[in-house]
């Protein structure tokens, strides 16, 4: 059929992680304890860092930026996810593809920007601790989360720009369970070679580069940690950098492996969209809590106070 006799697509089928009915009993159960735990936990933490006046420090500033992020980042997914796998057809509209895609990458892009900048406070936190201080100040602080955000949505019309101007016509299955760029690019019928080009350079500016700013931070901590010479600096300098380097790990391991690796090697790209989309942003708020003495301090506080 040639393309002028082709029908533009108006909405997309989503075709899901499984067309088993069991299967997707226990994916909705799944998913939706995991979103119920993301949305406590992120609303939790930004309550504990908004109310502590112990927590009104530029590093837990960004963490709940970070959550706000967590908390928007899932629910543009999740929910839509939850009812489709107990919705015989699973339609999404073009626009709220579009809409999807668009939220999905600049709260994404978001969080890449904000783990970058948190690894740049622990630097100066651990390496020049006597000028953190006036250097990382509460103008400066709200300047760098500005520009996390603004980053997140230049990064999104980038990259949803180059996606949706391509013609979407015939085919209109997509093999995930969300709207995402690299799921839409196959159905598109014109030659997608361009906006494929866009979309891994956006990667390596919104993946490589943040990576990059950690791995020098993290490496200039780790020489000023061996060369601390009591055991204590070096158990409180781990300690606060143990949770923020696993959350990055999990987080920059499955978006490089979703968006910069080769087509051939993306068989199970369905599974590692869900670990970053679905389970990360709970992760985060647990691996925060659960490592930071902190934020346990702040959580027995609040409890004391509900409880008495």
């Amino acid at each position: 059929m040639s393309q002028a006799n082709q029908t533009w697509v108006t909405e997309f089928i989503l075709l899901g992680l499984s067309d088993d009915p069991q299967t997707q009993v226990l994916l909705f159960v799944l998913f939706l304890v995991v979103y119920l735990a993301t949305v406590l936990g992120s609303l939790l933490l930004i309550y504990l860092v908004l109310t502590d006046s112990q927590l009104h420090t530029p590093m837990y500033f960004f963490l709940s930026n970070l959550s706000i992020a967590d908390l928007f980042f899932s629910t543009n997914i999740v929910p839509q996810a939850i009812v489709h796998m107990l919705a015989r057809k699973k339609v999404i509209s073009f626009m709220g593809c579009a809409t999807q895609v668009f939220l999905f990458l600049i709260f994404g892009s978001t969080q890449c920007a904000l783990l970058a900048v948190m690894s740049y406070d622990r630097y100066l936190a651990i390496c020049d601790p006597m000028h953190y201080s006036s250097t990382m100040t509460w103008r400066l602080c709200g300047q760098l989360a500005l520009g996390c955000w603004f980053s997140g949505l230049v990064a999104s019309l980038v990259d949803t720009t180059f996606t949706l101007q391509l013609p979407y016509q015939g085919d209109n299955k997509i093999a995930h369970f969300f709207c995402e760029a690299p799921a839409l690019l196959p159905l598109a019928s014109a030659d997608t070679h361009q906006a494929e080009i866009a979309i891994f350079l956006m990667g390596v500016v919104i993946l490589l580069g943040p990576v990059s700013l950690i791995l020098v931070s993290y490496g200039s901590i780790m020489v000023t940690v061996i060369r601390m010479k009591g055991t204590s600096g070096r158990t409180k300098a781990f300690s606060t950098c143990g949770s923020h380097l696993l959350v990055v790990i999990l987080f920059y391991g499955t978006g490089i492996i979703s968006y910069m690796i080769p087509k051939s090697s993306k068989s199970q790209g369905k599974l590692v969209s869900v670990f970053y989309a679905v389970i990360n942003p709970m992760l985060n708020p647990l691996i925060y809590s659960l490592r930071n003495k902190d934020v346990k301090r702040a959580l027995r506080k609040l409890i004391l106070r509900i409880t008495s």
